[in-house]
């Protein structure tokens, strides 16, 4: 693969789900987005079904495959299009039995070749690598170096993530490195000049990145 797109993962906390769908449709009809990931920790079920069903149509309407954190059985009863699973969160296997064939998986490997290999052979669809950069959006209990991510590119077909306190001020070394996806919460959500703007630099930053691959 030659190519890296971006994947935005929700805030933390979604305080005013209209006024971040609103925020949302601007990112998206800002720039390229390969997925967005609705990432509510420890939010009761009735909370992320509300925002899955407000957030998923603005998502698939522009082309945005619509991925839950950690909670299969609530994906595959929301429909959404996947689901990324932690080290500590249901294992892979069981979430494919969850999820069904055709559904999207991603697996957090940190900073590890080894869990990654091993995610990749049961059949995930995307290893997440991370934390590249100090992040306060969540507590990394790993710090990767870019190069996991140039070796994985030359030797596995499985696309890479990044993640970990990624902007559009450092974003363009981790696309160059060989990422496929660059996952950005804060960078793009707090944005000085706000969420469209963050897309705009992301993107701009990603094709600078792929030009000196």
């Amino acid at each position: 693969m030659t190519d890296c797109r971006l994947y935005l993962i929700t805030p933390p906390a979604l305080d005013d789900l209209a006024a971040f769908g609103r925020d949302l449709a601007a990112a998206l009809d800002t720039g390229d987005v390969a997925a967005l990931q609705i990432r509510l920790k420890d939010a009761p079920d009735e909370v992320v079904a509300a925002a899955v069903q407000a957030l998923a149509p603005i998502a698939r309407a522009h082309d945005v495959a619509v991925i839950l954190n950690d909670r299969p059985d609530l994906a595959a009863r929301l429909g959404c299009d996947g689901v990324h699973v932690g080290q500590s969160d249901t294992p892979y296997k069981d979430a494919r039995k969850i999820m069904g064939p055709s559904a999207m998986i991603g697996v957090t490997c940190h900073d590890s070749r080894h869990l990654a290999m091993e995610a990749a052979e049961a059949g995930a669809d995307y290893v997440a690598f991370g934390a590249f950069f100090p992040t306060t959006t969540k507590d990394a209990p790993t710090t990767a170096d870019p190069e996991i991510l140039s070796i994985w590119q030359e030797t596995m077909e499985v696309p890479s993530v990044a993640i970990g306190g990624i902007t559009a001020d450092n974003a363009a070394g981790l696309a160059t490195a060989g990422a496929d996806f660059l996952a950005v919460s804060a960078g793009v959500w707090k944005h000085p000049d706000g969420p469209a703007a963050g897309v705009a630099a992301l993107n701009a930053a990603i094709a600078e990145g792929l030009a000196a691959r």
